[in-house]
């Protein structure tokens, strides 16, 4: 490959653009995380504290900040480089996580996953531990190139993976969207389940009567021109925890998740999606469907 040189613009991304979501949508974020000890680091925090994050971060010097490189050529993604480390989080670090997770007061807490050492089998039970009684708790799990298991976060109230994670959860390559939602469900333990399909939609599952038509439910999706998909869960995840936490309906919290990730969709880059960008797609449904 041959390629010339334009530009460079740098997102922050992973579980902090989650938190960059939620504070866009209207919400007060605490954000906790391990950073490496470099210049990421400080762009990172930098960036986190602009937008109105509490930054709690833990620096581990023996380790990078996590950082992903992705080469685009005419709106085509070439290459992906990554300079991380997905080693597990020490003893101390762990401590510190879950003392802050435990010690925060919070409506809800989020844990998003992406397998670089924060979350494992080791660390999980501790972290799960750490969240206080009452408090609603999301998780989100992304291995896209790791290893990981969103089962593993069992008990928790939401939880949204998409089809790829639920089938490696479950080491289920064969059964139909809704038998597997339906072992996912049960297996997690969960009371909402948000299963991401990409350009078909999405399938949610809210019961263990597995024979109810009640129990899942079909959100199209709104998406009506694909710019960049990358980071549409994660906008999904926050207005989904966010709309649950106020309605407490998973119909409304659904449906939200999804005119969120279509939004992000439609953007160049992880951009943190606003209430005003949701309402404009809501409204551009609306007269999409008084036309027809």
């Amino acid at each position: 490959m041959s390629v010339l040189y334009e530009r460079r613009i740098d997102y922050v991304g992973g579980a902090g653009v989650v938190a960059k979501h939620l504070v866009a949508a209207g919400a007060k974020v605490t954000f906790s995380t391990v950073l490496g000890d470099d210049a990421f680091k400080t762009f990172a925090m930098d960036d986190m504290q602009a937008a109105g994050i509490d930054m709690r971060a833990v620096i581990d010097p023996s380790r990078p900040t996590v950082n992903k490189n992705a080469i685009v050529v005419d709106g085509y993604r070439l290459l992906k480089v990554d300079t991380l480390d997905n080693r597990s989080i020490s003893d101390n670090i762990l401590a510190s996580i879950a003392e802050a997770v435990s010690s925060t007061p919070a409506d809800a807490v989020v844990y998003s996953d992406f397998r670089h050492g924060l979350f494992n089998r080791r660390t999980l039970p501790e972290l799960i531990k750490a969240i206080p009684p009452g408090v609603y708790r999301v998780a989100d799990s992304q291995v896209a190139s790791r290893w990981g298991n969103i089962t593993e976060f069992t008990d928790f109230d939401m939880i949204t993976p998409n089809e790829r994670e639920a089938r490696f959860a479950l080491a289920d390559q064969d059964s139909g969207i809704r038998p597997l939602a339906s072992v996912l469900y049960d297996t997690a333990r969960c009371k909402l389940l948000i299963l991401k399909l990409g350009e078909r939609g999405i399938l949610a599952c809210r019961g263990r009567d597995h024979v109810s038509l009640d129990s899942f439910f079909v959100i199209d999706s709104f998406v009506d021109r694909v710019v960049d998909a990358v980071g549409a869960g994660d906008a999904l995840l926050a207005y989904s925890t966010l709309a649950m936490l106020i309605s407490r309906n998973d119909a409304v919290a659904t449906i939200l998740g999804a005119f969120a990730a279509a939004c992000e969709c439609e953007c160049d880059g992880n951009i943190p999606i606003t209430p005003d960008n949701v309402r404009a797609k809501i409204a551009d449904v609306e007269r999409q469907m008084n036309f027809a």
